[in-house]
């Protein structure tokens, strides 16, 4: 996948717990918005989900901190496709500041909305994420 960010943003004072460190639900928060950008590259823009009435649900979120992040902190977040399902997709997003400090791990799966149930991907999306697939070295 491109090497370009899928997120950039700071770590605001008050998203700080009572130790000085980014809480929890914040870094959630930041790879949930780089999830967006990641599936714009892949097709799965919001226009696209809402028009065919799909959607994305996480089935499985692994968070792994490695640095704690402080207030005034920028932080990037890069993004890693690493499988395409037939009906879900999973990917690894690593945060990083002058150091990787965390990586999230999440797989998610293609839903109808009406019918409440995953679905396949489309030929489309599938091809364009066959494209995105990273290397097993930067898993």
């Amino acid at each position: 996948m491109e090497q370009e960010a899928t997120y950039r943003g700071t770590v605001y004072p008050w998203q700080c717990d009572h130790v000085g460190h980014m809480n929890i639900m914040w870094y959630v928060g930041k790879f949930d918005e780089a999830n967006w950008n990641l599936f714009a590259r892949l097709g799965l823009t919001p226009s696209y989900l809402r028009g065919s009435g799909r959607g994305m649900a996480a089935v499985q979120q692994n968070v792994t901190y490695k640095r704690e992040r402080l207030a005034g902190d920028i932080v990037g977040i890069r993004s890693h496709l690493l499988e395409i399902r037939d009906k879900s997709i999973r990917f690894r997003h690593d945060m990083t500041n002058a150091e990787t400090d965390a990586f999230c791990e999440i797989t998610v799966a293609r839903m109808d909305r009406s019918q409440r149930k995953s679905v396949p991907f489309t030929d489309a999306i599938r091809e364009t994420a066959m494209r995105h697939l990273a290397e097993p070295a930067e898993a």
